[in-house]
Formats: C-alpha cells, sequence, structure tokens
C-alpha cells in the first residue's frame, strides 16, 4: 500500500498528533483531541487517486482547491483492528492484504460512531441501525438481489442488544451492501466532515478526467443549495479533454447528458448522475457571442492542478497572494509573499477548500495579536478557544480577503476571524458553510477509514458557521460574462477599497 494512504481528504485521519491506544468495543467516550492536532478539510475534497470515498466524486468536476496535505505517515503499516475489537485511529496505511468487509465491519463502525463521535453519547442506536439497512437493502435491490427476509428488528435503544438483534437479520451479510450500509450509516449522521472512504489501487497511467475542476452551480462533487442559474464553467485544465473539445471557462451549461442544471430557479438535483458519467455531452452557451453549440467529451488523462500559493505586485503597493489551501507550510509562504507589500494585501481565498487550523493562526498572527479566532467545543463541558499565533511578527500591512462558495472548512475558519475581529474585509460571496469541526480517522478491519469530528466549530463570536457560512462585507459575485472575459470585480472592489 502506498505510505500516502491519509492524503487530500484523508488529512483530517492521519495528522493527529500521537495515536491513541486501541479501545475496547465500547469504552466511555474520550476527550476530544486538542485543537492544534486536529485538520479542518472540506468534505468535498477530492480524494488521492487510490482512496475511494463513500460517494466517490465527479473525476471531471473535481473541486479546484482540494483538503489540504497529510503530514507523512508512518513506515510501518498500522494493523487493522482484530475481529470483536473495535475500531483504532488511523495513523498509518493499513496492513495487507486487507481482509474482507464483513458484518463484523459493520459492528466496528456502529460502535466506533457511537464512541466517537461529537454526539455519539446522546445518538439513538436504533437510528444508525435503521440508516444502515435501508442503505443495504436499496443496495441489493439496486443489483436485483433482495432478500425477502430483511426487515428492521424491533430495537431497544440499549446498543449491544440492538447490535445483536440487527447482526441475526443480516446473517452472513453482502459484502457490497455492507459497504453501502457503513456509507448509508455514517451519511445519516448528516455531517459534513464526517464521511467513510475504503483504499483502492491507483489508476493505471495517473490521474484521469474531463478536466473541468470547477463549476459556479458546485460545491465539491455537490450542489451547491445557495446556487443561482446559470450553471456556468469556472475552471478547465490545460491540455485536457475538456479543452481540447473547446470547452472554455465562462461558458454556461444548459444541458449535461440532456439534463438542465436548474428547473426554474432550483439546483437539478439528477444533474450530478449526469455529469458523472465517463462520457459527458455538454449543451453550452458562449456568454461572448451567444453562440450554442454541443460538444462530447470522453474522460482520458489530465495533469493536476497545481496547489503552489502564488502571488504578484498590484499597484499602490499592494500583494495579491493565492492560496488554494491551507496545507503544511502555507502561512508562511502567504506571509513571505505578503512582505513586498507596502500598504496591503489582498488574499484570494476563492476555491480554498481548508486544510490545517495551525496553518489558519499562524497566518491570521501575521495581522493580529492576542484574538480568539474560533472555538472547539466538546458535547459537553467548555469549548477550547483557538487563539492568533502570537509569536509571528506583525506585517503591519491592511487586509482584504476575496471568498466565494468554495472556501470551506479552515477557509472559513479564517475568513470569520478576520470579519469578527476586524481584522480586513471580506469580499466576493458567502463562504461554503461546511465547517461543522475537525475530523479524526479511525481504520476498520477492511481497510476503511471512518471520519468522524469529535468536537463543534464555532466562530470567533461562538456563532455557528456549519451549514451557513460567512457572510461578506461587501457581496461581489462572479458572472460568466466576467470568467470568459477574464474580468475580476472582485479584485477591482478590493483596489478601489484600499
Amino acid at each position: 500500500m502506498n505510505t500516502t494512504l491519509c492524503a487530500a481528504v484523508l488529512a483530517a485521519a492521519c495528522s493527529v498528533s500521537a495515536p491513541a491506544a486501541a479501545a475496547p468495543p465500547h469504552p466511555k467516550p474520550t476527550a476530544p483531541p486538542a485543537p492544534a492536532a486536529a485538520v479542518l478539510v472540506k468534505p468535498t475534497s477530492a480524494p488521492a487517486p487510490h482512496l475511494k470515498p463513500a460517494t466517490s466524486p465527479a473525476p471531471h468536476l473535481k473541486p479546484a482547491a482540494p483538503a489540504a496535505p497529510a503530514a507523512p505517515l508512518a513506515a510501518t503499516p498500522a494493523a487493522t483492528p482484530a475481529a470483536g475489537a473495535g475500531c483504532v485511529p488511523a495513523t498509518a496505511p493499513p496492513q495487507e492484504p486487507l481482509p474482507p468487509t464483513t458484518v463484523n465491519t459493520l459492528r466496528q463502525a456502529y460502535h466506533c460512531v457511537l464512541d466517537n463521535y461529537y454526539s455519539g453519547p446522546v445518538i439513538d442506536p436504533g437510528t444508525l441501525l435503521k440508516n444502515a439497512l435501508a442503505a443495504y437493502t436499496q443496495d441489493l435491490q439496486r443489483r436485483g438481489a433482495d432478500r425477502a427476509d430483511l426487515r428492521l428488528p424491533a430495537l431497544t435503544g440499549e446498543r449491544d442488544a440492538d447490535w445483536t438483534a440487527f447482526a441475526k437479520v443480516l446473517g452472513a451479510g453482502d459484502p457490497a451492501a455492507v459497504r453501502a450500509a457503513i456509507t448509508g450509516m455514517v451519511a445519516g449522521l448528516q455531517d459534513d466532515h464526517a464521511r467513510v472512504m475504503w483504499p483502492t489501487p491507483p489508476p493505471a497511467g495517473g490521474p484521469a478526467g474531463t478536466g473541468i475542476v470547477g463549476a459556479s452551480a458546485l460545491r465539491g462533487p455537490q450542489l451547491d443549495p445557495a446556487a443561482r442559474p446559470p450553471m456556468f464553467i469556472t475552471r478547465v485544465l490545460p491540455d485536457s479533454p475538456a479543452a481540447k473539445a473547446g470547452v472554455r471557462p465562462g461558458d454556461i451549461v444548459l444541458k449535461a447528458n440532456g439534463m438542465p442544471p436548474f428547473v426554474g430557479t432550483k439546483p437539478n438535483q439528477s444533474i450530478i448522475d449526469a455529469i458523472t458519467s465517463p462520457v459527458l455531452r455538454l449543451t453550452l452557451k458562449r456568454p461572448t457571442t451567444g453562440r450554442v453549440r454541443t460538444v462530447e467529451v470522453h474522460e482520458g488523462p489530465v495533469r493536476e492542478p497545481s496547489r503552489e500559493v502564488t502571488s504578484k505586485a498590484l499597484p499602490g503597493g499592494v500583494a495579491y497572494v493565492q492560496l488554494p489551501a491551507f496545507a503544511d507550510g502555507a502561512a508562511d509562504k502567504v506571509i513571505a509573499a505578503s512582505r513586498e507589500a507596502r500598504r496591503a494585501v489582498v488574499l484570494d481565498l476563492r476555491g480554498n477548500g481548508g486544510g490545517s487550523p495551525r496553518e489558519v493562526t499562524r497566518l491570521l498572527g501575521a495581522f493580529a495579536h492576542g484574538k480568539v479566532t474560533s472555538y472547539f467545543c466538546p458535547l459537553v463541558g467548555e469549548c477550547a478557544p483557538n487563539r492568533t499565533d502570537d509569536t509571528v511578527p506583525l506585517l503591519g500591512l491592511r487586509l482584504v480577503v476575496l471568498t466565494d462558495r468554495g472556501c470551506a472548512s479552515a477557509c472559513e475558519d479564517f475568513s470569520a476571524a478576520v470579519k469578527d475581529n476586524g481584522i480586513g474585509t471580506l469580499i466576493g460571496t458567502r463562504t461554503a458553510g461546511a465547517v461543522s469541526g475537525p475530523a479524526r480517522g479511525y481504520l476498520l478491519d477492511d481497510g476503511g477509514v471512518v471520519l468522524l469530528p469529535q468536537v463543534r466549530h464555532l466562530g470567533p463570536a461562538r456563532e455557528i458557521i456549519d451549514t451557513i457560512g460567512v457572510p461578506v462585507d461587501h457581496y461581489v459575485p462572479l458572472t460568466a460574462l466576467d470568467v470568459a472575459t477574464g474580468r475580476d470585480p472582485a479584485l477591482a472592489k478590493a483596489l478601489a477599497l484600499l
């Protein structure tokens, strides 16, 4: 197994400082991890090629900015939990060969949620099992393999007794349906940082897709519930199949495989199924000319977009710095680029999918000291404040931050701290609202990893940001014509304010 098992989304699972000891099947929930040891990641970030998420993102519509990469893993693979044991913290790749997915794997995941999830102590075990069986039977039905004896047994609310009754109904279990059950159970938490992933072989020949890595109505591989028509392409990888087919940023999507992106003014949920097919037929309108055309794009080799910090000097002593993710070392790179400015920094966080809270507090420390940046709150007990890293010398520069609906998780942590503490000005659109809390990963006996937040995130004013987002000071949306012509009204607004 590649020792980068925990790259991308699994950064949340593997950047926890020290591994905890393996827990018994159902111990008393442990205290939440120290805030500095966790990672806030955008849940919809594209996983590493060899990691299969619970619901695979469309390879041709990867999020514009993935989560921060994880710290290097231990060289020695971690032993998967033994039969009868509980899940264990994921700190290294699992040992190979991996055992098959069994009913015991589902048992581990069930107890893992109850023992380690933020609200696990107060969750009704029956709700977890109901969601698991719903997903299990749906998977069987899709394959024409439904069973007449599958129905939810009478449940009492006692976790062990309920599991025993449930396992008796499942019997030996269908491996594919068991994976679907684990996925459905975790998805039923309705938490944007809770998910389950399994290792898969890296794709032969490297990354593949259509090369469309951004669209206005999408938030990662999901539709943005706040999206407004029209849907338009925001980013296309150079030399990709889409680029070779003539797809350009700014092109308005009228149909994808015959499906309209919107029904009236509401996002069409069916569009996700349409755009995940390996052959994508797009009806596009070019906003500069009004020309409508249909193109067919087949998946093919693509080059991963750069995630490096980039910068340039703007008139009037202003530095423009683009930060795609709060990856390890990103704060120092932004600070170094900002030192070239005399008056102000325009920090572009559009499409930033999240990353490390440590990078957030360090970067904030370059613009303000002595500030609370956020809170991590357990289910019971006092919230732990996160604070600016006051060891960082102050730059003494004005700060303007550009945000959009692609700014998620740690990006929202940063944006809320800037706004609530009066550190700078936010321009663009409201952030994603995907910052439930930092996730920790737990290894199952089949090599799968369950990501579960143990604390809840609150902004500096103790406000909930998750599902709501951080509002901007100046609302400046990007239009299809802006993208097509290379205009950036949010940046223009920032320069006007400065």
